[in-house]
């Protein structure tokens, strides 16, 4: 094996590398019921990002009702990943987002604003896109 020839093994090695983690970038295990029957715990979303290493895959002021969006709450810890059920304008003119698990009986204790979306669930014909049941190795990992 030539010089040429390691060179390109290490540069494919590195590609799949860089191409594996912005894959990771792009999925999210659901760790709860909340969602269900759409995604169960354990399933893994495929997402756009608000902001990935400066690139705007989607604008945050533009998500509408039914767009299932992952967000970082005030009222829980982790990120958040629930539906848009209403929008709206507060009196000052900021928008903001009434969102609530499916599977929930009432909406999030809080509205949700447009700085607080981190990432929307992909769709393809009002689908969301997503693996099932294999995140269930990164919650037993986690110990969650």
């Amino acid at each position: 094996m030539g010089d040429n020839d390691q060179i390109k093994e290490i540069a494919i090695y590195i590609a799949i590398i860089i191409i594996g983690v912005i894959a990771a970038q792009h999925m999210n295990v659901v760790v709860s019921e909340s969602m269900e029957p759409v995604f169960y715990r354990g399933d893994i979303v495929l997402v756009e990002k608000a902001n990935f290493l400066g690139i705007h895959e989607f604008n945050p002021e533009d998500v509408k009702k039914g767009d299932i969006v992952i967000y970082n709450a005030n009222w829980f810890p982790d990120p958040v990943i629930h539906r848009v059920v209403a929008t709206g304008t507060a009196k000052n003119g900021t928008k903001y987002y009434i969102i609530k698990g499916d599977n929930n009986p009432i909406p999030d204790p809080a509205v949700a604003y447009p700085s607080q979306i981190t990432a929307r669930v992909i769709t393809i014909g009002n689908q969301p896109i997503f693996i099932p049941r294999i995140g269930y190795i990164t919650l037993w990992i986690r110990g969650l």
